[in-house]
């Protein structure tokens, strides 16, 4: 008779916290972004902007809940501020958004289309990268860099055209 092991229920997956360059990184993901845009020459500035998604609010309501995570009584916890719904993309640039993701929580997927749409209102013209792994930022770098060499040859074309 055959045995099979019984595999233990592993939580969700959580990123080790990495420093490098006097810069505490979330994940080794953003730290290996982080030094591949240094080593091409790419300025970038590490969770450098923040968006407000939603403003925040009153609720006026009585709310009886307990708090969000599950900790708590059952008691009412409206009839209060509701705080605004911020994000922070890791690394940030005049012409480039970059979003280093490799396993994105529950939550995750609703605030990045809320991203989008802020930048789309917005009219906000820089690119935005999400890469998931090592060789998605390497391409990631590649692009940005082709991006600006072809600004650059746009650019030249017009001055050789005045």
């Amino acid at each position: 008779m055959k045995r099979f092991k019984r595999s233990k229920k592993k939580g969700p997956v959580t990123a080790k916290v990495v420093s490098y360059d006097g810069i505490t990184f979330a994940s080794g993901l953003e730290k290996y972004m982080y030094v591949a845009l240094e080593a091409a020459g790419i300025e970038t500035r590490y969770e450098g902007e923040v968006f407000e998604l939603v403003e925040g609010f009153h609720f006026n309501n009585k709310c009886t809940e307990r708090q969000s995570n599950g900790k708590g009584g059952y008691v009412n916890r409206g009839e209060k501020k509701v705080l605004n719904i911020k994000y922070t993309p890791d690394f940030v640039s005049y012409d480039y958004i970059i979003e280093t993701k490799g396993r994105a929580n529950e939550a995750f997927p609703m605030r990045w289309k809320l991203f989008k749409r802020l930048l789309s209102l917005r009219k906000d013209l820089r690119d935005v990268y999400k890469p998931q792994n090592q060789s998605e930022c390497d391409e990631t770098v590649r692009l940005i860099l082709k991006q600006r060499n072809d600004i650059k040859y746009e650019q030249k074309k017009l001055k050789l055209n005045e």
